[in-house]
């Protein structure tokens, strides 16, 4: 397959590329990594008329500590620094662990932070990170910028906050609380494949154990990252044992997830796997948070 024609942009600035989505709005597409976007314009699933390339603008490629022990990270970071940084491994293991789950090394090499959370793609695992991590979204536009949680930026399949005519460029990451824990976790038919479920899993206790902070974000089980709420509230304020840790795993699979079944997986297969994987996280979590 070919894609419809389109006329290509390669600004050399972020104005620039600010001015052509401006210019043009719906009928652009923006192009980063690309490891998701060209194959929706060879199979003509995408045809925009301009098609505005971001790799020439090298000041969004960046990981930088942020005051207080966070970080910042640029829009065109590659997938496969995010895998190797240093800063990234102590500041945010969490999503250091991901990071191999994802693809193949070729993918990553080209996959970027912002071009995967741009595409939303409900079985990615960024997504789900940055939703597990209360990530904050930098967005900008002629007219400025705007911060979006990472709560509020997917909202719905393949869809986010992004209007045409803005650009993601940056996403902070805030320091883990003390007492963090983390884990993710997927299963696939092999390495490489969508995930048939996965959960990126972030716990934090206080000084006598208890635990402070409970969030499950899972990918593959409805229209995008999928934060669960009900399923976790009995943790709070409780020291974790393996009963409620169960019992978690249990609510979470049967009540909150929402996967769909497909030619590789029924939906109560999805639901156990659900069930199974979340257990493991947490106890994961809970034993790097003691």
């Amino acid at each position: 397959m070919k894609p419809a024609p389109f006329e290509y942009l390669a600004p050399n600035d972020l104005e620039a590329a600010l001015a052509a989505m401006r210019q043009h709005g719906y009928d652009a597409k923006l192009l980063a990594g690309g490891q998701s976007l060209i194959p929706l314009l060879n199979f003509r699933l995408a045809s925009p008329s301009i098609l505005v390339d971001l790799n020439p603008l090298g000041d969004l490629d960046f990981v930088r500590p942020s005051p207080g022990g966070g970080l910042q990270i640029g829009a065109m970071t590659r997938q496969s620094r995010l895998g190797s940084d240093p800063l990234i491994t102590e500041r945010a293991p969490l999503l250091h662990e991901a990071i191999p789950f994802i693809a193949h090394p070729q993918i990553r090499n080209r996959g970027t932070l912002g071009g995967t959370l741009a595409h939303a793609d409900p079985a990615a695992e960024l997504p789900a990170i940055a939703l597990a991590l209360q990530a904050r979204l930098r967005i900008r536009s002629d007219v400025g910028d705007r911060w979006v949680e990472a709560k509020d930026f997917f909202v719905g399949l393949l869809t986010t906050a992004l209007e045409p005519e803005e650009i993601l460029v940056e996403i902070e990451i805030p320091p883990p609380p003390r007492g963090s824990g983390w884990s993710f976790l997927e299963v696939s038919r092999r390495h490489g494949d969508y995930a048939l479920a996965g959960l990126a899993a972030h716990i934090a206790l206080d000084e006598e154990g208890r635990c402070t902070e409970a969030r499950l974000v899972y990918l593959s089980a409805g229209d995008g990252p999928l934060l669960v709420t009900t399923a976790v509230e009995p943790l709070l304020g409780q020291e974790p044992n393996d009963a409620s840790l169960q019992e978690v795993a249990r609510q979470a699979a049967a009540e909150e997830v929402q996967p769909t079944g497909d030619i590789h997986a029924s939906v109560e297969f999805k639901r156990h796997l659900c069930r199974v994987l979340t257990y493991r996280a947490l106890k994961t979590a809970y034993g790097r948070a003691i």
